[in-house]
C-alpha cells in the first residue's frame, strides 16, 4: 500500500504560482508512475499531467501545457506539480495518485489516491 498527502494548495490571483507536493509513505514510489488530476465542482475528474517512474516521461493535459511541470524526487519519496500562469479555469481539488502501470493518464487505472489539496484561482 501507499498512502500519498498533497499540499501547497491555497488562494492565488490569476497570473500567480503555486508548487504542490506530494508526499507518499509505505512503499518506494519508484515502483510506480505518478501523475496529478483535478476535479472543479460539478464536473468530471480530469487528467492533468503523469511522470513515468524515473522521469524519463511526462505528459500534460492540454490546458496546462507550457505552464505547468511536474517533476518527481524517488530518493525522498516526492512528487511536485509546478503551477505557473495560473488561470481561474484552473481552480480545482487537486490529487496525487500512483499507479503500477507502466504509464497512463486514465485515473481508473491509478491505485493510490491523495485526499486532495484546493487550489483557488481569483480573477
Amino acid at each position: 500500500q501507499v498512502q500519498l498527502v498533497e499540499s501547497g494548495g491555497g488562494l492565488v490571483q490569476a497570473g500567480g504560482s503555486l508548487r504542490l507536493s506530494c508526499s507518499a509513505s509505505g512503499r518506494s514510489i519508484s515502483n510506480y508512475a505518478m501523475g496529478w488530476f483535478r476535479q472543479a465542482p460539478g464536473k468530471e475528474r480530469e487528467f492533468v499531467t503523469a511522470i513515468s517512474r524515473m522521469s524519463g516521461r511526462t505528459s500534460y493535459a492540454d490546458s496546462v501545457k507550457g505552464r505547468f511541470t511536474i517533476s518527481r524526487d524517488n530518493a525522498w519519496n516526492m512528487v511536485y506539480l509546478q503551477m505557473n500562469s495560473l488561470k481561474p479555469e484552473d481552480t480545482a481539488t487537486y490529487y496525487c495518485a500512483g499507479t503500477g502501470k507502466i504509464f497512463t493518464a486514465v485515473s481508473e487505472e491509478y491505485d493510490y489516491w491523495g485526499q486532495g489539496t484546493q487550489v483557488t484561482v481569483s480573477s
